[in-house]
């Protein structure tokens, strides 16, 4: 397994992380087998948020992976508050009060990565960087990070809270990459040449904020998987499954290098609940794509270049 630094924290994680969100469904013995799994292919990253499972996602991770000491410091946890039913809440008094709550159901006393999850438009910045000031003191979180911003909101957190942010969680994918597809078209008359993100993959190579992406296997707002879907994306799966023939690994592993092979040095978020798959696609590690190979991934999914 590949590893990065995420941000400026100067903390080193595996490139591929395990999504914590449908855990709960599983059994006991399954939820086991998924960590250990995670653990052997050298995934020491989990990504976790108060609200998958209703919080039971993170319960179930602390019963079926108790850790001691040793065991918490070899792992690194993330998890994400700020979504409420019916609205989004980064008030100090919520961040903190869902903190408190996160740390309980994982048994643990910290958290390595705390993220805001989704903007919130009544966030008022001050109030946040009190949340964040109290937790970094009490020792309850390490770092700090953001999930679909863009760069005037992390720019507007980051007057109050100086350089918490470390990363900026995003839906990223050879069949959904936005961040992409401006970045290619700038200045012409095309669909893939709208801006809508204010340039985020460049903002965060600047301003050395790790991507992560979410749903690597997704197109559109989850509208379903692209991998094997030969029926909506037939040159991309051909593409994908040629290459997966060249390597010897998975189609699965193929989508996750391609993202690798980006110089922003992104880290992927998996959320597979299959021990076997996630393996597979921890293979993605020993592929580097050739820069031919990455653009004729991209242009399979019906891209075009200007």
């Amino acid at each position: 397994m590949n590893n990065i630094k995420l941000g400026r924290s100067g903390v080193e994680a595996s490139q591929i992380a395990l999504g914590c969100m449908r855990i709960a469904g599983l059994t006991p013995a399954q939820g086991e087998r998924l960590i250990r799994t995670a653990l052997e292919r050298g995934v020491n990253f989990f990504d976790h948020a108060d609200i998958y499972g209703g919080g039971e996602s993170e319960s179930f991770f602390s019963r079926v992976f108790p850790m001691n000491a040793d065991q918490r410091e070899r792992v690194l946890l993330q998890t994400k508050c700020g979504i409420r039913s019916g609205c989004f809440d980064f008030s100090k008094e919520h961040i903190l009060s869902s903190v408190d709550a996160s740390l309980s159901r994982l048994r643990t006393d910290y958290v390595d990565f705390l993220l805001l999850h989704r903007p919130d438009t009544l966030m008022e910045p001050e109030e946040v960087a009190e949340a964040f000031r109290v937790l970094r003191e009490s020792g309850k979180v390490r770092y700090f990070g953001v999930s679909n911003q863009n760069p005037a909101q992390m720019a507007l957190l980051s007057k109050y809270c100086g350089d918490a942010i470390q990363v900026n969680q995003l839906q990223f994918s050879v069949a959904h990459c936005p961040i992409i597809d401006s970045g290619l078209n700038v200045n012409m008359n095309l669909p893939a040449s709208v801006d809508r993100d204010g340039g985020v993959l460049e903002y965060c190579r600047l301003h050395d904020i790790t991507i992560q992406a979410w749903s690597p296997f997704q197109y559109g707002m989850f509208e379903g998987v692209y991998v094997g879907n030969t029926e909506k994306y037939p040159q991309l799966n051909g593409e994908l499954d040629r290459l997966a023939a060249q390597y010897g690994v998975s189609a699965s592993a193929i989508a996750v290098a391609w993202i690798s092979r980006h110089p922003a040095k992104i880290q992927t978020i998996v959320g597979t609940t299959n021990p076997d798959r996630l393996a597979q696609i921890c293979d993605s590690a020993a592929v580097t794509l050739t820069r031919e190979e990455w653009y004729a991934l991209y242009l399979s999914a019906g891209k075009r270049l200007p």
